[in-house]
């Protein structure tokens, strides 16, 4: 048999993972701590308005007709918003480097396109378990007590349900061109944790406004977070997060697929 006649060997160059990596998400956890503006507006304002309209609250219930201590239920919502705040800012963060050129920068590269995804939704429920944590540090000074059942339970419904965020601040990302994604984004999420229950109780808006707002992406992440203290769990709630979730996913992976085709 001859030299030529000889199979011919491949090595598989590929990084595993599709080149993801621990380093490579350490770095964008810090590149985005290193943002004073994201850090106000995750971690330092929703503890300053806990200050504010959480600490007055102290010794009173939600209502007459739940035993649940009000400055609570302000602390696991405000946690709520600190992590979807969080989440979609992280997300959102793709709009600058498609402005960057970051795009294009991508298909040179070892590191595919899943892999950054993931990363930016790792990196993204990072921060948003960050966000919750100093709340709920903030709120335990301020003389928030919950069994510890609760503090375990809230908090990971608060962290986890950030993902619908994440999904959407990478929707959101992919769809807007402008590197300011997040100044026209942050009345946005305000506006929905408004009508979606965080900064009011639901039981004090007008009829109309609690049935919209069972169809807003936070009806359902604060009703499951508060469930474990308000003790009314809600499979509504869950399709709410679930559809959200699959709907901003969905979302931005076509989205992402048209930007990385024209790159």
């Amino acid at each position: 048999m001859t030299a030529a006649a000889l199979p011919r060997t491949t090595v598989d160059r590929r990084p595993p993972l599709g080149g993801f990596s621990l380093t490579y998400l350490a770095l964008e956890i810090r590149r985005v701590l290193r943002n004073r503006r994201s850090l106000f507006f995750i971690l330092i304002m929703p503890a300053v308005f806990f200050l504010l309209f959480g600490l007055p609250q102290k010794g009173q219930n939600i209502d007459q007709a739940n035993s649940a201590a009000a400055i609570a239920y302000i602390m696991i919502s405000l946690a709520v918003y600190g992590a979807m705040t969080a989440s979609t800012a992280t997300g959102g963060a793709v709009a600058v480097e498609r402005a960057q050129g970051w795009s294009r920068q991508l298909r040179l590269t070892p590191l595919r396109p899943p892999a950054y995804v993931a990363t930016k939704v790792l990196s993204a429920l990072s921060l948003s378990l960050l966000s919750v944590l100093v709340e709920f540090v903030v709120g335990s000074i301020g003389g928030v007590r919950m069994p510890a059942h609760v503090w375990l339970l809230a908090g990971l419904g608060a962290w986890l349900g950030s993902l619908v965020f994440a999904a959407l601040g990478l929707f959101v990302g992919y769809l807007a061109p402008a590197e300011n994604v997040m100044q026209f984004m942050g009345p946005i999420l305000a506006l929905l944790a408004l009508f979606g229950g965080l900064f009011v109780p639901l039981e004090v808006l007008p009829h109309v406004m609690r049935t919209i707002a069972k169809f807003t992406p936070v009806y359902g992440v604060g009703s499951i977070a508060r469930s474990p203290l308000t003790h009314d769990f809600s499979w509504v709630a869950v399709l709410n997060v679930v559809g959200w979730t699959a709907f901003f996913g969905l979302g931005a992976a076509l989205l992402f697929r048209r930007d990385t085709a024209r790159v």
